[in-house]
């Protein structure tokens, strides 16, 4: 029995496609598939198969899994085990494609090293040829999802790498094709822009490979605002002048993505084989985005940053990691942004900004191993220089910074785990991360919580977006409006921008708008931003039983709870409750006011019960 998921998931045996019912059958089998044999969990499964888990979860994991034994009961080599804390599938290693997948590739990558181009050749061919799509295709939960991104990363890779190898092999006009569409799929694939520009040159065209070249620099600066990478720009080069290293045999290939030879004798490296990793003095990168004009107070914020990080750098020192955590909204990207901008001179030697995503609404967090690609990249390393695995990353990563006063922004980290890996390893480096959950766990970071607006600086806000001629004549409704807005920096934003919109409006006339639960919703949403959105993501890194607490305890109608006022309302252990306030107040969902007394947010406890109101509420655990 054959097991694939290098597209949708299928069984087969006997080369005969064998049918899995229902969704949750398919999942099931997906997670399994995924941890092969390992054990997992219940409590896995069931946050895995469901977002909210009903009372009868467990008994329908069990009803699934007596399903799949029927499947795979006539399966030689395959079963499915019980054990005391789940389950684990038993299958032969070469049962599943992507185990084959990997298997090949590496083999390839061996083979090249030690010369047999050839056998290297055949055995990444048969690498991709297993592939029918993207991994995993329709399975949509959590871990299945990530682990489908990098399986399909790994698949792109496998592809560049047998286009560097079909190059030195000798072909040309017959690769053309085929790395046009490649590339009309992944534009920012350096790899495959530089091989394509080689097999035009090399087929006599050389004007159609300058051309190549020529869209992908628009492409970068239109879209991100970067030059080509320098691997490209030489090549580039080489074309232009038609070099006879741009003609003579291609020498990258799986190899050479893990490790630079330098050319003996001094000799000139071809045009397609990856650079050292060094830089070149001057090759310095600004990737700050812009700070906004219209930022307003902060003033004890900014000023406790700029104390702390304006200093000129210690190279014989730690890092300096500062975490700014908040709830979602309160500015905390505006502020890193503006405490970066305003030390920037001190680094030099680099300034980058990557957001992480761990509260996106529309994707998943970015893997650590992603986001050290895209950061090695935008160092100057080309995409095939860039090593696999995420140890390796991060330890190019870290060597690459060793030195350098250069100043990192994290954005938007879901957890430490994600951060960790991205850290430089000495000192001159200055590292701001945001994010909505405290980072206590982060190692050596000095923590900064972000609060919301005080109400002049509030109503400072308000006025600035909206208008001072406008806000000047209804100073009180101004303030009543930020007060409706909870004095939350974005939902000030959006607000004062939909009063900017709407020229017959008064600000009382939006005040009538937020008054109410329902509308005020509806007016804290524009085109492109909606606050309970926003808000909403905050959730998702919650487990099930920790966002029913927050939902229960929302309905109450208290303005702010303690431990046994809040046991008494839901009906749960004084322990749990009090291990649950824990969890909100790290993820900023609640605040503690005192200690042990707590309180909503006025929009969070808008979005909870928002929340509340999607589906019924199951018994508490």
């Amino acid at each position: 029995m054959e097991f694939l998921v290098l597209g949708s998931l299928e069984i087969r045996e006997s080369g005969e496609p064998v049918r899995v019912r229902g969704m949750r059958q398919q999942k099931l089998l997906a997670l399994l598939l995924l941890h092969a044999n390992r054990v997992v969990p219940m409590d896995v499964l069931v946050d895995e198969l469901w977002e909210d888990p009903p009372p009868s979860a467990r008994p329908q994991v069990h009803n699934a899994i007596r399903d799949l034994r029927r499947v795979l009961s006539a399966a030689d080599g395959t079963s499915l085990v019980t054990m005391d804390v789940g389950y684990r599938l038993m299958v032969p290693d070469d049962a599943v494609d992507a185990h084959r997948f990997v298997r090949r590739v590496r083999a390839a990558g061996t083979a090249e090293r030690e010369g047999r181009c050839a056998e290297a050749l055949r055995v990444l061919q048969s690498a991709v040829d297993l592939w029918r799509g993207d991994a995993f295709a329709g399975i949509h939960c959590p871990s299945v999802t990530s682990a489908a991104v990098k399986l399909n990363e790994q698949r792109l890779t496998a592809l560049e790498d047998l286009m560097s190898l079909r190059l030195r092999a000798g072909e040309t006009s017959s690769l053309v094709g085929e790395l046009h569409a490649l590339l009309a799929d992944y534009p920012l694939r350096d790899s495959l822009r530089g091989s394509l520009m080689l097999a035009l040159f090399r087929s006599g065209r050389q004007a159609d490979a300058l051309a190549v070249y020529e869209e992908g620099r628009r492409f970068l600066a239109e879209e991100l605002g970067l030059e080509p990478s320098r691997h490209l720009r030489a090549l580039h080069a080489e074309i232009l002048a038609d070099s006879p290293a741009a003609r003579g045999p291609a020498q990258a290939g799986p190899g050479a993505r893990r490790a630079h030879t330098p050319p003996a004798d001094g000799a000139a490296p071809p045009a397609d084989a990856p650079p050292p990793p060094a830089r070149t003095p001057g090759n310095h990168r600004h990737y700050l985005p812009h700070d906004l004009t219209d930022f307003t107070g902060r003033t004890a914020e900014v000023d406790s940053l700029l104390a702390l990080a304006g200093q000129e750098p210690d190279a014989d020192a730690s890092p300096l990691m500062i975490a700014i955590d908040g709830m979602g909204g309160v500015g905390k990207t505006t502020l890193a942004v503006r405490v970066a901008h305003r030390v920037a001179r001190h680094y030099p030697d680099g300034q980058y900004f990557i957001g992480l995503h761990g509260y996106s609404a529309d994707r998943p967090p970015l893997p650590p191993e992603q986001a050290l690609a895209t950061l090695l990249q935008a160092s100057g390393l080309p995409w095939e220089a860039i090593p696999r695995t995420l140890e390796e990353r991060s330890a190019l990563w870290r060597s690459r910074l060793a030195g350098e006063r250069c100043l990192v922004v994290l954005d938007d980290a879901a957890d430490t785990a994600q951060v960790a890996p991205l850290l430089p390893g000495t000192g001159g480096a200055l590292v701001l991360v945001t994010s909505r959950r405290k980072l206590s766990a982060l190692d050596g970071a000095l923590p900064l919580w972000l609060d919301v607006l005080p109400p002049a600086d509030a109503a400072a806000l308000f006025t600035r977006v909206a208008g001072e001629q406008r806000a000047a004549r209804e100073p009180a409704q101004v303030a009543r409006a930020v007060e409706l807005c909870g004095h939350l920096p974005l939902a000030i934003r959006i607000a004062a921008t939909r009063l900017r919109s709407r020229p017959a409006w008064a600000v009382a006339d939006l005040v009538d708008r937020l008054a109410g639960t329902p509308r005020r919703a509806s007016c804290l949403r524009t085109a492109d931003r909606d606050l309970m959105s926003v808000l909403r993501t905050s959730y998702q890194h919650l487990n099930p039983s920790q966002r029913r607490f927050s939902r229960l305890i929302s309905r109450h109608p208290s303005v702010s709870y303690d431990v046994d006022h809040a046991a008494a309302v839901t009906g749960l252990p004084a322990g749990d409750v009090e291990r649950y306030f824990d969890v909100l107040v790290e993820n900023n969902l609640i605040r503690e006011d005192t200690p042990a007394r707590f309180s909503f947010h006025t929009l969070i406890r808008d979005c909870t019960r928002d929340l509340l109101a999607d589906g019924p509420e199951p018994a508490p655990a």
